[in-house]
């Protein structure tokens, strides 16, 4: 069977580096992104002049007829999707959660849940045979981010519960439907948050003393899209150096 991969938020940091990743490992591969063409036209060009295959798709995921296109144009470009990493999300301004407000809220469970469950519902409903899906959730959903990002946690412990959800209805249908959960990874999203170098101040308070890295988070995924974790499904693996 061809391997197909879809990769949303391709663009960079964790999904730049999972999308380079597959591709390696004889993945097609989409690199969805939402604006930052630039970047995603880049990862394409690395991998293709690396002898993979990969073209970059603009959709917005948490758009229910933008997330058909994608799996259209993928379907038509590369044949049958039969892998999904559902990277995209956002977080905003380290905030107390008093402050909030509801379009904040809302926009979160938009773009990070909403679009994880449109992507997922339309992979199961055309992985004929088989398939395999990683949620890039985060060990926010775990700690809850007090006084940072209470609402970018909420958003990943319902990424977390449809996680362990849909692996239970597909996984007699071949499909396995697993989570990583990173924290403290290296990447430009901690900017979008306001404190660009926020691992580096967190990394005492890390049992390992360090921050992780992208491809680390893009090993892992690649690990549970593989045959060799062939037996696991509804299981959530931690990247946060111990946390």
């Amino acid at each position: 069977m061809d391997k197909v991969a879809i990769v949303t938020g391709g663009s960079r940091g964790i999904g730049a580096a999972t999308s380079k990743l597959l591709a390696s490992q004889g993945y097609s591969v989409c690199v969805n992104y939402r604006n930052r063409s630039d970047e995603a036209e880049a990862v394409v060009a690395e991998i293709n002049s690396n002898g993979g295959r990969a073209f970059a798709f603009a959709a917005d995921v948490s758009i229910e007829s933008e997330v058909i296109r994608l799996f259209e144009a993928t379907e038509t470009e590369l044949g049958a999707v039969t892998h999904l990493v559902n990277n995209a999300g956002i977080l905003f301004t380290q905030s107390r959660l008093a402050d909030l407000s509801v379009e904040r809220f809302e926009k979160i469970l938009s773009t990070n849940v909403t679009s994880c469950f449109l992507c997922c519902r339309e992979a199961v409903r055309r992985m004929k045979n088989g398939g395999a899906i990683v949620n890039v959730s985060s060990i926010a959903s775990k700690t809850g981010s007090p006084n940072e990002y209470v609402d970018y946690a909420a958003s990943k412990g319902a990424m977390d519960s449809l996680t362990k959800g849909l692996s239970l209805e597909v996984a007699s249908q071949g499909i396995r439907v697993n989570a990583v959960r990173p924290g403290f990874i290296y990447t430009d999203m901690h900017s979008d948050g306001g404190e660009p170098n926020r691992v580096q101040r967190l990394s005492s308070q890390i049992p390992l003393q360090r921050g992780g890295t992208a491809e680390e988070v893009a090993n892992s995924i690649a690990w549970l899209l593989s045959d060799e974790a062939s037996y696991v499904t509804g299981s959530f693996i931690d990247i946060a150096g111990g946390k």
